[in-house]
């Protein structure tokens, strides 16, 4: 396939692009800069300018682009550029599709697991019900911009966990843990839904090219954790004491909305449609996941 990619230089991105090239699949990118080489292709979503054209000669497109959700504070002018980025982008591609000759036969676009807001002792597949916050309204927007999408396009909407990888959301807690400080987040006994970048790759390269897969696709990993299990492990396997807590009103106070949104929710998220497609994980436990990433 050809596949056109927003967002091909991020964290994912990149996972995804080696892993379609080694697919034998060709990849182009969407880059707001200037292009370096006929595979890239310039646009400007907040203008809604791109060549629409180009997707007459695409069989895929991918949408990642969004701001990062780990910048704060979230003042309400930076709250407007997180859904602003996502849903003005979503839009965008949406609306060339529309107006190509011969639209992509699939559109994946980047979703998250805010959707369903906190949940504690819930079980959440993708019929749930979405939950209650900022991050749920900003996921039910962007979702809705994919929907946009012409009728002859499958759209997957990939509801996405915390990605464990190399440059991943564990990425902050490397220099703590190095100096002896690992510490639980609140009681611990939230459960944070997680996938390695691996099978978070994996499963956009399997929603490109399962015609049975279609709305909204829970991407977590098959064996729900504890954020205690994730950061506990965490700190063991860079062996290094885990003796302090965070107190979930200091995380509250120190980190805002921000902390109450991705630290302290309880997500039991399950990956029901993936793996009822047949998806193979490569990585089943967050334990799996963390030495892939340290060790691998």
């Amino acid at each position: 396939m050809k596949v056109l990619i927003s967002g091909a230089s991020g964290l994912i991105g990149t996972e995804l692009s080696e892993q379609l090239r080694e697919g034998g699949h060709e990849v182009f990118a969407l880059v707001r800069g200037e292009p370096k080489d006929d595979h890239q292709f310039n646009w400007a979503p907040s203008a809604r300018m791109m060549d629409f054209s180009l997707l007459d000669d695409m069989d895929a497109v991918v949408n990642l682009s969004g701001a990062s959700l780990g910048r704060l504070p979230w003042t309400p002018g930076y709250k407007r550029t997180i859904l602003d980025s996502r849903v003005t982008a979503t839009q965008a591609l949406a609306e060339a599709m529309n107006m190509a000759k011969n639209p992509p036969k699939v559109f994946v676009s980047a979703s998250a697991v805010g959707f369903y807001g906190d949940r504690p002792g819930e079980r959440l597949t993708e019929e749930s019900k979405r939950g209650q916050g900022f991050l749920a309204d900003v996921v039910e927007g962007w979702e809705k911009a994919a929907d946009v999408a012409p009728p002859a396009t499958r759209v997957v909407k990939i509801r996405t966990g915390l990605v464990i990888g190399k440059g991943g959301v564990l990425k902050p807690l490397v220099p703590t843990t190095k100096l002896g400080v690992a510490s639980r987040f609140g009681s611990g006994g939230q459960h944070w839904p997680w996938i390695s970048l691996h099978d978070e790759a994996a499963a956009i390269v399997h929603a490109l090219t399962s015609p049975t897969l279609v709305g909204a696709v829970n991407l977590a990993g098959p064996t729900p954790a504890t954020s205690d299990r994730v950061t506990g492990y965490f700190a063991r396997a860079m062996h290094r004491p885990y003796a302090f807590v965070i107190p979930e009103k200091v995380i509250a106070i120190g980190m805002g909305e921000a902390g109450r949104e991705l630290l302290l929710p309880s997500q039991k998220v399950l990956p029901t449609k993936l793996t009822a497609d047949g998806f193979t994980f490569r990585h089943t436990t967050v334990e799996q996941a963390i030495d892939a990433w340290l060790h691998g």
